[in-house]
């Protein structure tokens, strides 16, 4: 029996200008804003709304979570690892959670993905490892290892959006935990929410609160993104200011201000100097995208070979074949959900061991100590 080969597709990341791929422009906005406002009513849970192919980026959530690891500029987590003093090793780790905020596509989202969907990619000795570990409510687990540096990254999240008539608010719950593990220091930090307005003026932004802590040495980091008002100045646009602090003592370290897509600048407390801890351009700008390295490693669940079909008719701008092939990607999904009722089984997933409760809601760890190499790798 000839075994099929198995097609990938894989695009760029999104990147400073919020463009995702050369090949990619999404159709008419008032078109697909029109038929949103047909298919939902405020106060809508949209994780269970399925959105039309002509919405879709040519790529899941699955492989934009990864990609604000995998996909940057410079080596920050090789910085963050290599300072000496514990705060020189925080103000880094701040500077590298304000680089996960890649500038969103409005009017374009990537895939819901499918249960058990993973996404296994390395840059250099960093491996990261990926998997839908529930449909609904949708929970992502991320693990990443970097053995030569002892890295390791642990994120659980579960994004809730809400639809309000005039918006959609994306609150991501969950926890993103960076261990460095030569210090035995870990930082613990949030995500901002993700606002989409259609009206009145139609834009896409990360805002919300944001807070980073190292228990091990006691810093702490607050970080406030600002929501642009309608008639934004440039200077107030995608703003961010907030603060590093002792919380044994709550004395203020450092000021914090400047703009995600810019740059962000730190004002010390005692002597007034400022520098620049975070340059979007550097980090953000000249993105490569994954690449296959050996096509006969790569799992069937792959998140770029599960959407591949969808992807191609969306990069062609072949609506109604994206379409289709979204429906059979769904319906499969379908399938298996009613196999495993009709049988009695439950799914459970195969990288990450998951808890969930009503006081500290969903949490996952890593089955595996250490993340192998990836069959997907980014370009250095």
């Amino acid at each position: 029996m000839v075994k099929e080969e198995m097609n990938v597709v894989l695009t760029k990341p999104l990147s400073l200008d919020g463009e995702s791929n050369d090949d990619f422009r999404a159709p008419n906005i008032l078109q697909r804003v029109l038929s949103l406002f047909k298919s939902v009513r405020p106060g809508t849970d949209v994780t269970r709304f399925k959105l039309p192919a002509i919405f879709n980026l040519p790529k899941s959530h699955l492989q934009c979570f990864g990609e604000l690891v995998y996909c940057i500029g410079n080596d920050m987590l090789s910085k963050c690892n290599s300072l000496e003093s514990p705060l020189e090793r925080f103000t880094t780790v701040v500077a590298w959670s304000i680089s996960m905020n890649r500038p969103p596509v409005f009017g374009s989202a990537p895939y819901n993905p499918v249960l058990g969907e993973t996404h296994h990619v390395s840059r250099g000795n960093l491996n990261i490892l990926l998997e839908q570990v529930s449909h609904h409510p949708p929970v992502t687990a991320l693990h990443g290892t970097d053995e030569k540096e002892n890295i390791e990254i642990i994120w659980c999240q579960h994004p809730a959006p809400k639809f309000y008539g005039a918006s959609v608010e994306a609150e991501v719950h969950g926890r993103r935990q960076l261990k460095l593990l030569n210090h035995n220091e870990t930082y613990e930090m949030n995500s901002p929410k993700l606002c989409i307005r259609f009206l009145p003026v139609p834009g896409a932004d990360w805002v919300g609160n944001v807070k980073i802590k190292c228990h091990e040495t006691g810093l702490e980091a607050e970080l406030f993104y600002k929501a642009n008002p309608f008639i934004a100045l440039r200077r107030n646009h995608r703003a961010v200011k907030g603060k590093i602090y002792n919380s044994s003592s709550s004395k203020i370290l450092y000021e914090i201000d400047g703009h995600w897509d810019r740059t962000v600048s730190l004002k010390d407390i005692n002597n007034g100097k400022s520098t620049i801890i975070y340059n979007a351009k550097e980090v953000l700008t000249g993105l490569k995208a994954p690449i296959v390295k050996d096509l006969e490693e790569i799992w069937p669940s792959e998140s770029a070979a599960v959407w591949s079909e969808v992807s191609q008719y969306i990069m062609r701008q072949d609506w109604e074949k994206a379409s289709e092939a979204k429906k059979a990607v769904e319906e499969k999904q379908r399938k298996l959900l009613r196999e495993r009722e009709s049988a009695g089984e439950t799914s459970v997933p195969k990288h990450f061991t998951v808890t969930c409760n009503k006081e500290s809601g969903w949490d996952c760890s890593s089955i595996k100590k250490v993340v192998p190499p990836a069959p997907i790798v980014v370009p250095l």
